[in-house]
């Protein structure tokens, strides 16, 4: 039984659950082992399991958990290793942190920029829009997954959509003006 609940869950929700730790973390191989940690802490609670939620709502929740954790953990640790290293003496061995999945470097202009403008929101506000719009996630299960209130959700969507139009509308502007269009 728990294997045929297993291999259901890892079917119907794994490649999910991948991409959206993948956007969260920008990493593909911390990303696959981080969506096992997530299966191994179903497979561990899922008993306890009430159906308050939809199984993809849950997993998605558990998810962020676990995406959260592993962050607090490496900036603990980045925070050791750099307190024991001069960084003006390692100044350029340092790799810019703000590389994005190859995927979304593959995909067209307008969509690349969606995703720089987005980089640009909280990451509070860059989860939110990444569960309801690319993921399909209602209010609710929105809701459920932040541990947020509806209304919570309800402005910070209307809040964060106003500030990625701005920042789109900012970046044409840019071009435009860089091009020699306006």
């Amino acid at each position: 039984m728990v294997e045929h609940l297993f291999n259901r869950l890892y079917v119907d929700y794994h490649q999910s659950l991948y991409q959206f730790l993948v956007y969260l973390l920008r990493d593909k191989d911390t990303a696959e082992e981080l969506v096992q940690d997530v299966y191994i802490r179903v497979m561990h609670a899922y008993d306890k399991f009430k159906g308050d939620s939809s199984e993809k709502t849950w997993l998605f929740s558990i998810a962020r958990n676990v995406a959260i954790d592993y962050i607090r953990k490496q900036k603990r640790q980045k925070k050791t290793l750099l307190s024991s290293i001069n960084l003006d003496d390692h100044k350029n061995q340092w790799i810019h942190p703000d590389r994005l999945p190859d995927e979304i470097l593959e995909q067209n202009e307008a969509v690349r920029q969606l995703y720089a403008a987005l980089e640009q929101c909280k990451a509070e506000h860059r989860e939110l829009i990444l569960l309801r719009y690319i993921h399909g996630f209602s209010i609710r299960e929105s809701a459920s997954i932040m541990g947020w209130t509806e209304g919570k959700v309800k402005t910070v969507q209307h809040r964060t959509l106003k500030t990625l139009k701005g920042i789109l509308d900012d970046t044409k502007k840019e071009e435009e003006l860089s091009n020699g269009t306006i």
